[in-house]
């Protein structure tokens, strides 16, 4: 029987992307022959070896508007012209050409939208931008059969907005323990330590990132903080370390294989994820890296967004800010951390990672893909 080709296609540069390629490794088991596209970048790492294809395209911008003009008309013409019985758009960034070459080649389209697109930070001090965001999304996604999301609540959201079926697929590691786990020596980390570790592809505005660097001036030689990932603040972090004398306190790493984040994030202390409740996107929003602590042991601190303050509350697996005010952060943090409760939390990990993990949740997925036509 021949194999069934599907193209999936997002706008990152495919290193640091867990949800695309377990959805990817799904599609492999089903026996589809998998194609996935993303883009190169000059500071792009090396990909690791997988089961499907994979296609970097390089492109002369990247940033801007000019990038998502060239990317999208890139990415038309690859898909236009490259055998598919199906497409995967992940995000609204690359559903127009998508939906497009679909339509032209007659062929299933089904979208993932890893978040709430049009209500992220970065577009609400843009009108102008978030209204082209907003038009296409409501010219493309009423009409399409086959929608995914992260969670419950998003799933909701665009059920309820355009009165089209969305299942949720939340974003979680499968439960395994890591079979050689580095030491803090093998990885260049301090021995006696209190270790916080921030992690992501999108250390963004109005995710607290600036308030936890400004926190560790009030926490003593003890704690360090580990930023690991890429964003838009980043830069401005560096500079803030600087600014508050923490070079001894705050060590960044770049965006590195998911294999080699969680030796690091088994490594740490406590893991934060403090988004600001200031747009509908992180209000409803459940991070990818709530579960990549989870798996890797460590308990977590948070902001009580309803869907991360569920599943922290369910399996008390952590604890919860309850501002951004800096003082207060380290404050929670060295509390927590200190406290009689944090070794029967951390220890409350493993039962929340045999309850959540990519095995059962993939599920949902698999049953998607088997219904296409």
């Amino acid at each position: 029987m021949q194999k069934k080709r599907i193209i999936v296609s997002v706008i990152n540069d495919l290193v640091t992307d867990q949800r695309v390629a377990r959805t990817c490794s799904v599609l492999f088991e089903l026996n589809y022959k998998v194609l996935l596209i993303g883009r190169e970048q000059k500071a792009s790492k090396p990909l690791e070896k997988r089961d499907y294809d994979c296609k970097r395209m390089k492109l002369l911008f990247e940033q801007g508007p000019q990038f998502y003009l060239f990317f999208n008309i890139r990415l038309f013409f690859v898909l236009l012209f490259t055998n598919a019985d199906a497409l995967l758009a992940n995000d609204l960034d690359t559903l127009l050409p998508n939906y497009l070459v679909s339509k032209l080649k007659g062929i299933p389209l089904i979208y993932d939208s890893h978040e709430i697109f049009c209500e992220v930070p970065e577009l609400q001090n843009n009108p102008s931008k978030k209204r082209i965001w907003e038009k296409l999304e409501s010219w493309i996604v009423p009409k399409l059969k086959y929608c995914i999301t992260v969670n419950q609540s998003i799933a909701n959201y665009f059920t309820d907005k355009y009165k089209v079926p969305f299942i949720f697929v939340r974003n979680i590691p499968n439960y395994t323990k890591i079979q050689s786990l580095k030491s803090r020596t093998d990885l260049n980390l301090p021995l006696g330590k209190k270790i916080v570790i921030l992690q992501g592809a999108g250390i963004n505005v109005q995710r607290g990132a600036e308030e936890l660097v400004e926190a560790f001036q009030y926490l003593d030689e003890n704690y360090l903080l580990l930023i690991i990932g890429s964003g838009d603040v980043i830069h401005q972090l560096k500079e803030n370390a600087i600014k508050f004398q923490l070079q001894n306190k705050v060590k960044f790493i770049d965006k590195i294989p998911a294999s080699e984040l969680r030796q690091y994030t088994s490594n740490s202390n406590l893991g934060v994820t403090i988004d600001k409740d200031t747009n509908m996107n992180y209000h409803f929003s459940l991070p990818n890296k709530v579960f990549d602590y989870m798996h890797a042991g460590i308990p977590i601190l948070a902001t009580k967004l309803p869907e991360i303050e569920n599943l922290v509350n369910t399996y008390r697996i952590g604890t919860f800010i309850e501002n951004h005010d800096p003082k207060h952060i380290a404050a929670q943090i060295q509390d927590f951390i200190n406290s009689k409760e944090y070794l029967e939390f951390k220890s409350n990990t493993v039962i929340a990672s045999v309850a959540n993990n990519w095995t059962s949740e993939k599920q949902k997925l698999t049953q998607l893909f088997e219904r296409i036509k």
